[in-house]
């Protein structure tokens, strides 16, 4: 239910008022009599107070007029409609009313209807008015709470994107940014991963941690310069600093906002630093740079700051990571010698660390990743895949992408180094289970075959006693379960590929479908059809 628009009525009259206030059913209307008045200064009071929606008021009246009164009224209550009761002999002093911000006016003699009919019409145009500004009022209010959100991705599409100067003065003001001028230091900032790894804090906890972060980032800038500082991915933050302010140069700020983030909270940060540029558009370019800096704590292992170089500053790169030494450190893989291993890699992480020119840590990082895939590929060609699923698993739990330093990476080839080694030297140890390795290949290719005990017992030159021995305690499972094992995975990715049951049975060396469809219920709990159709939805 809409609620009563407000109707105040001055008139000097008491009969006019009266008339209006109590011979109309306003209420059928939507709207109150709030008050009412027989001269200017009094109806002026009784508007103050009541702050009605509609006013109906004399243009001739002692105290004040109609005229004085429609130019307090439009101060005070802006929103109003006002409508002036007026004589012939008035009608200039209306027009001036209606000049003044009046709504309408009526003229003397007038009746009830009169009176309704214009009252209405203001109240429609009042309605009207009221609905556009709450149109603006819900608008002002949207933008306000998405200002953080539009601010976040108008600076972010600053630092990615040429702009104009005259585009993002515009801008600026448009989100209500604190003014940062030209010349502009472009600094990186990234949170360094604690050593028990950002997965074990909850999303509540790191919120906290970045939110804690930024307030004590932009705290310590501010002290030194003007800056906007913003989130640019979930650990890392870009600051615009007006480096014409700064007396203590980019570098000093960063270097003071990483001991405050040390000081006073559990975590470190990583920044760096692009150079200055003199104009938006050269943002982008700044921030690649800072970026390229922000890399470089792949050496340095966090907590500090970072200056850009540029090509003709970083000068020639001594460290070598030579084909031939590569290859020999493989060689050493191959054949389990762990000592060899390692002081080759130490060799190399020591020359690293020790280089004057370092290589850009991209290309670092992807030496050593590649350097780790050739060793998974050796200890491929020697084991099984199940067997070094270990290893695998080591291999890939390190991405180009990820914040790993220089350190981890050490940390991580020696892991390798010593997992690998380790299990070339347990094979050795026991050639036994070559053999039965062997033996398992050679019986995943001849599965069609009648694959007894001691016809693949002759395949190896061994007893078929021993070699059912030997084949259970390698594999840890007798020589019987395996080929059925191996079998049966063989019939459901056939059965997948829409294989007829009775082909698979045959190309699997049982004679009979029914004997075949046995031993498979027996092995998965359903038939050979009920498989395929739980899979697939298909019957034969």
């Amino acid at each position: 239910m809409k609620p009563m628009l407000k109707l105040c009525v001055i008139d000097d009259i008491r009969s006019v008022v009266d008339m209006i206030r109590t011979k109309i059913p306003w209420a059928e209307h939507g709207i109150e009599v709030a008050g009412s008045a027989t001269d200017g200064e009094a109806g002026l009071a009784v508007i103050r107070e009541a702050k009605p929606e509609l006013v109906v008021t004399d243009i001739r009246m002692p105290k004040m007029d109609g005229l004085e009164m429609t130019r307090r009224i439009m101060e005070l209550l802006p929103g109003s409609k006002i409508i002036i009761l007026s004589a012939y002999t008035d009608f200039e002093y209306a027009r001036k009313a209606i000049e003044y911000g009046a709504f309408h006016y009526v003229t003397k003699p007038f009746s009830a209807d009169d009176i309704v009919r214009i009252v209405l019409k203001a109240k429609e145009a009042w309605e009207a008015d009221n609905a556009g500004r709450l149109r603006v009022l819900e608008l002002e209010k949207r933008m306000k709470e998405s200002l953080p959100a539009l601010r976040q991705e108008y600076l972010s599409l600053l630092v990615h994107h040429p702009t104009a100067e005259a585009d993002s003065s515009e801008w600026w003001d448009l989100l209500r940014l604190k003014p940062v001028r030209p010349p502009l230091a472009v600094m990186v900032i990234q949170i360094d991963p604690p050593a028990e790894g950002f997965a074990a804090l909850s999303l509540k906890e790191l919120e906290l941690v970045r939110f804690s972060l930024q307030n004590i980032v932009e705290e310590t800038i501010g002290a030194f310069a003007d800056a906007v500082v913003f989130r640019d991915e979930f650990y890392r933050y870009v600051c615009l600093l007006d480096a014409s302010g700064a007396e203590d140069g980019p570098l000093g700020i960063a270097d003071a906002c990483c001991a405050n983030i040390a000081r006073y909270t559990k975590f470190t940060i990583s920044i760096g630093i692009g150079r200055t540029v003199g104009d938006v558009r050269e943002l982008p370019r700044g921030y690649r740079e800072a970026i390229e800096a922000l890399a470089h704590h792949f050496y340095t292992g966090g907590n500090g700051a970072v200056l850009y170089r540029s090509e003709s500053d970083k000068g020639p790169g001594d460290w070598i990571y030579s084909a031939e030494g590569e290859s020999e450190f493989l060689f050493a893989f191959r054949s389990g010698n762990l000592d060899k291993c390692s002081l080759w890699l130490s060799r190399v992480f020591g020359e690293l660390e020790g280089a004057s020119g370092r290589p850009d840590p991209g290309y670092a990082k992807h030496l050593f990743q590649g350097l780790a895939l050739r060793m998974l590929r050796i200890m491929l060609e020697k084991f099984p895949r199940e067997a070094i699923e270990d290893f695998e698993a080591g291999v890939e739990a390190k991405r180009p992408a990820d914040p790993a330093d220089l350190r981890e990476y050490r940390r991580w080839l020696f892991g390798l180094c010593e997992l690998g080694c380790g299990r070339m030297n347990s094979e050795r140890a026991s050639e036994s289970r070559k053999i039965i390795f062997r033996s398992m290949e050679y019986i995943r290719a001849h599965l069609h075959m009648d694959l007894t005990l001691e016809h693949c017992a002759r395949q190896v030159n061994l007893s078929w006693g021993y070699y059912s021995n030997l084949f259970k305690k390698a594999s840890g499972m007798t020589f019987q379960q395996f080929v059925t094992q191996e079998r049966i995975e063989r019939a459901k990715a056939m059965l997948l590929e829409d294989f007829q049951v009775q082909e698979i049975a045959q190309s699997l060396g049982y004679e009979h479908r029914r004997y075949f469809s046995d031993v498979f219920k027996k092995q998965t709990g359903m038939t050979p059809t009920e498989f395929k159709e739980s899979y697939l939805g298909k019957r034969e």
